[in-house]
């Protein structure tokens, strides 16, 4: 089960942060909706609504949450970069998922997620070392550093793509 919650582990980062470490994160983020564009090219209506686990999302939701996620975090981005520590605004995502915009085509979300990280990739590009120890105070998990939250949404995005690409393989599609 947690192989299917988690299909490339939880996100860990222990080395020194370095540019090189931040560019191949930017990078990924970049490529992040494109590669889940393909992820759900060929499904069908039935598939995009199969959960990707028991107890789960369906691919669907899935989709949509990553817009909501990281639209989310492009925020905290913005205010962590430009106040002094912010306290950002926690979301309450299963709530999220279950609103009725996570029942829109997927195309909304993927088109969204194509205009946002084209948005999100410049400021992350322009940011300076000094800039990823900038904060951000998250209420439930404390403070936050920029540098560590590109590592983050890195693995977010390739988290949720595998969640989908692991149910295809498994189920043939």
């Amino acid at each position: 089960m947690e192989e299917l919650r988690y299909p490339i582990g939880i996100f860990s980062f222990e080395n020194p942060l370095t540019m090189e470490v931040v560019d191949n994160w930017v990078k990924e983020i970049e490529v992040a909706p494109f590669q889940l564009r393909e992820a759900v090219r060929n499904l069908s209506e039935e598939q995009l609504d199969t959960p990707y686990r028991l107890g789960g999302w369906t691919v669907r939701q899935v989709v949509h949450h990553i817009a909501d996620s990281h639209m989310n975090s492009y925020i905290r981005f913005k205010l962590a970069l430009t106040e002094d520590q912010p306290t950002i605004k926690p979301y309450f995502e299963d709530r999220w998922a279950e609103l009725p915009d996570s029942e829109l085509p997927v195309e909304i979300s993927l088109s969204l997620l194509e205009a946002l990280h084209g948005r999100w990739v410049t400021l992350l590009r322009s940011l300076n070392e000094s800039d990823f120890e900038k904060t951000f105070i998250h209420p439930d998990s404390g403070v936050q550093t920029v540098g560590n939250t590109i590592g983050i949404y890195a693995w977010h995005g390739r988290h949720h793509i595998a969640h989908i690409t692991s149910l295809s393989n498994r189920l043939g599609w």
